[in-house]
């Protein structure tokens, strides 16, 4: 399950490098000479991969076998095609800024492997580019004159390398993927590996230190090689059966472009691109519980080219209310509104970062339900009491232990069925993924305020009832659908 192919043209090429069993060459893959061997993951190094040569049916006859190979049938074709890409304004700013440090030509060119580059304040730009072409070795050309900047970007034969070139590439392939130099940890072989994206750094991470020690440890118990990886290795997501996402998710940011990454690839993700698309945006949900008849809070639209009153507002939805960002996430980006003054004050803050704000009906209690949902099935419930003072779970206006709420994990069976099963039926709309279900209770009838995709999963919080079961179930869902997928080859 752990091996890994290199693929070449000719032996010879691979001289300059470390001998490794991984090696083997193009005919020899074709013609099926790897008897007994599954490979994890395929990396083509043909010096051709133009349409019907070796190279090509090397990346297309793996995706048929169902190995993860790189580059894919669809990175050739980009290549092929000479399909350009547009780098973002920072981006562009960054490239600049290396030109005028550098005192570069009009044009000059930027080797990338396997999304590093030796070149130093170019690495956002290099990686970058490589999850737009994944391939192994890139030769970029950039044109000081042209506003994008990016005049080409081609594949480059492993037998052009010069010698530094070469100990560039060798360093690249050991970040990229270790199993093919080191040993593997322990003698007895793991069903499957899990990469765990999570940023340490991150000040309201989904999960803490301690439930992500769980899960490395519940993932051992199982026979499950899992590892934490961050946003800088991102180079590496295609050594790994799955990806777990235990940072917060957004759209337009590199949880999402490591999602739909992922996915692409043929591995199981949780939260996986659609979910995100789907949960992270409250403008999406409220259309989707208007389509798919979820009870939910009252709520409107309102546009930034329009004018709007207090008034005007309240007489649709009540007063007070509540003003979100489509995107907000911890009870950021959310004001309640009570009169015209600070209507007014929250819509010109609001305004600046979104075009489109959702304004719902605040409905006041003391608690609002969480219920966890994976694979369609409740996985834990949770009451989460609003902050002392305060009408939200989180108050950002304060720190310390009055930031957020008590909290109060309630057995699935003590659960009122009208919350369960309005959890459940929501977030069907949604997919079969791992998702946080928050609802309120008013005269007995449960709505739905919004689904998360990103669930915080904490020790001693969401596991305080099935302690490491939740854990088990979590990472069995990923051992499930990849037994799916492999029993389906």
């Amino acid at each position: 399950m752990n091996s890994v192919f290199i693929l070449l043209n000719s032996l010879s090429d691979w001289k300059p490098y470390c001998s490794s069993e991984s090696v083997m060459t193009v005919s020899d893959y074709l013609e099926h000479q790897y008897v007994g061997r599954t490979p994890q993951l395929v990396i083509n190094l043909a010096n051709d991969y133009s349409y019907n040569s070796e190279g090509y049916y090397c990346s297309l006859l793996a995706q048929a076998r169902g190995h993860r190979v790189i580059p894919g049938v669809d990175t050739l074709n980009k290549l092929e095609s000479g399909m350009g890409i547009r780098m973002s304004d920072v981006l562009q700013k960054q490239c600049h800024q290396y030109i005028t440090h550098n005192n570069l030509t009009e044009t000059w060119s930027l080797n990338i492997y396997f999304g590093q580059c030796k070149e130093k304040g170019l690495e956002k730009i290099a990686r970058y580019i490589f999850d737009n072409y994944p391939s192994p070795l890139l030769r970029v050309t950039f044109n000081t004159q042209k506003r994008n900047q990016l005049e080409s970007v081609q594949s480059l034969p492993l037998n052009r390398l010069s010698d530094s070139e070469q100990d560039d590439f060798a360093d690249a392939l050991d970040h990229f993927n270790k199993k093919v130099w080191r040993s593997p940890r322990c003698s007895k072989s793991t069903r499957y590996s899990l990469a765990i994206l999570h940023d340490p750094a991150e000040k309201f991470p989904p999960s803490d230190k301690q439930a992500i020690n769980k899960f490395l440890e519940v993932a051992k118990r199982m026979n499950i090689h899992a590892e934490l990886i961050t946003e800088d290795d991102a180079t590496r997501l295609m050594e790994f059966d799955g990806l777990f996402i235990r940072t917060t998710t957004s759209l337009n940011h590199y949880t999402y472009n490591l999602s739909q990454k992922a996915a692409l690839n043929g591995m199981v993700v949780i939260d996986d691109p659609q979910s995100i698309i789907r949960c992270t945006n409250k403008v999406y949900l409220s259309e989707l519980f208007e389509k798919g008849k979820i009870s939910a809070p009252a709520s409107l639209l309102l546009f930034r080219s329009q004018d709007y009153t207090f008034e005007a507002v309240s007489a649709q939805i009540g007063s007070p209310f509540i003003i979100k960002i489509p995107d907000g996430s911890f009870s950021i980006g959310m004001r309640r509104v009570t009169n015209e003054a600070e209507f007014e004050e929250a819509i010109e803050h609001l305004f600046q970062h979104s075009s489109i704000l959702l304004v719902q009906e605040y409905i006041p209690t003391e608690f609002d339900w969480r219920v966890g949902v994976l694979n369609g099935e409740p996985l834990f419930a949770c009451k989460y009491y609003m902050a002392k003072g305060h009408w939200q779970i989180y108050n950002h206006a304060v720190t310390g232990k009055n930031l957020c709420g008590p909290w109060e994990t309630v057995p699935i069976y003590q659960v009122p069925s009208k919350v369960l099963d309005l959890a459940v039926k929501a977030s069907a709309l949604i997919g079969k993924g791992l998702y946080g279900v928050d609802l309120k209770v008013v005269n007995g009838k449960p709505m739905v305020i919004e689904i998360n995709d990103n669930p915080s999963i904490d020790h001693e919080v969401e596991d305080a009832v099935i302690g490491d079961e939740l854990y088990y179930r979590i990472l069995h869902y990923f051992v499930s659908k990849l037994n799916q997928m492999h029993a389906a080859l």
